[in-house]
């Protein structure tokens, strides 16, 4: 049995480009369960299902997680209880990294370290797992910590300090992003569109509505 867990911004980039049905099809082929958190679950549905602009998009998620195309932790008895305490604690952790005169800066959300703390549950219970996770910062906390002061230094246009005691802790996950997903998704001849361009025009799209996807990797991607 295996595990992909899902953070909000790759579900919310497949929403943004209607490539939530790959999802369906994907789970086909997969030996195991796509999972979302509460804290997840909170940012992709029950905050935006109330909102009129985001509403379409939360009623689309909200139908993968109706039919079980998408399943809570409990589909493995992990209880959420147990993953907002560990969410909690790495969060701790990760806004302790970086300072900007004197004061810390949050660099994690919830969700994000919800997933986190879900893939060391299920690591526990030998349940092979990915998360699915666009965003960057949070991939450079975990697979090159040390360039999170050169990015924080760009996204604050200011000079930041690196505190670092000990990041091993978060070198163990493993991601993939939407734009995986969707080069992923192509391969197996999953998404409803045909011709030459198909595969440039959805790894742009998803660059561009926030996977952390450089130009480099996507003219790797279009010559596999």
């Amino acid at each position: 049995m295996k595990a992909l867990i899902f953070d909000s911004g790759a579900l919310i980039n497949l929403s943004m480009n209607g490539l939530l049905y790959i999802l369906e099809n994907l789970k086909k082929n997969f030996d195991g369960k796509f999972l979302i958190t509460s804290a997840v679950k909170r940012e992709v549905i029950d905050r935006p299902i109330g909102v009129m602009r985001f509403e379409l998009g939360a009623l689309r998620i909200k139908k993968l997680l109706d039919e079980r195309i998408l399943e809570a932790p409990t589909s493995f008895g992990i209880s959420e209880e147990k993953i907002k305490l560990e969410s909690n604690e790495l969060m701790d952790l990760a806004n302790h990294f970086i300072q900007v005169k004197g004061h810390w800066v949050n660099l994690v959300s919830e969700a994000e370290m919800s997933c986190l703390a879900l893939s060391d549950e299920l690591s526990k219970l030998s349940i092979k797992n990915m998360i699915a996770l666009d965003e960057r910062t949070t991939r450079v906390l975990c697979e090159n910590p040390e360039g999170l002061e050169k990015l924080m230094e760009n996204k604050l246009h200011q000079r930041v300090n690196l505190v670092m005691d000990d990041v091993s802790l978060f070198s163990k996950y493993k991601f993939i992003r939407s734009s995986e997903l969707a080069f992923v998704a192509y391969k197996k001849g999953l998404i409803n569109l045909q011709g030459e361009r198909v595969l440039e025009a959805l790894l742009y799209a998803t660059k561009f509505n926030g996977s952390s996807i450089s130009f480099e990797e996507i003219n790797i991607l279009k010559k596999l």
